[in-house]
């Protein structure tokens, strides 16, 4: 399965490892520092010119590659909300039935 993260953009949902609401945890010193890595790094991947709702960590199976800018690991900024992203991935449904 799919999921749209706003614009043209698409990703595994396999791939998925975490989807973040922005305005929650913009509070931690630990997500500025792992924004920043992630940016330092080029994993970043910004859909759109608007503030971001949330954030989409991703890792392609195969594991990771350490090469700048070059590895499978990304982080999405979406203008989408969260909930309406794990709804859409089917995690809130899933959630219910545990």
């Amino acid at each position: 399965m799919f999921l749209h993260l706003g614009k043209n953009v698409i990703i595994n949902l396999e791939d998925v490892i975490a989807i973040i609401d922005l305005s929650s945890a913009a509070g931690s010193s630990d997500t500025g520092d792992f924004i920043r890595t992630a940016r330092e790094e080029g994993f970043v991947i910004t859909i759109t010119g608007e503030k971001p709702k949330s954030m989409i960590i991703t890792e392609k199976a195969g594991g990771r590659n350490n090469k700048k800018g070059t590895g499978n690991s990304s982080v999405y900024f979406s203008p989408i909300s969260s909930s309406t992203l794990s709804r859409r991935a089917g995690f809130l449904h899933n959630i219910s039935e545990l």
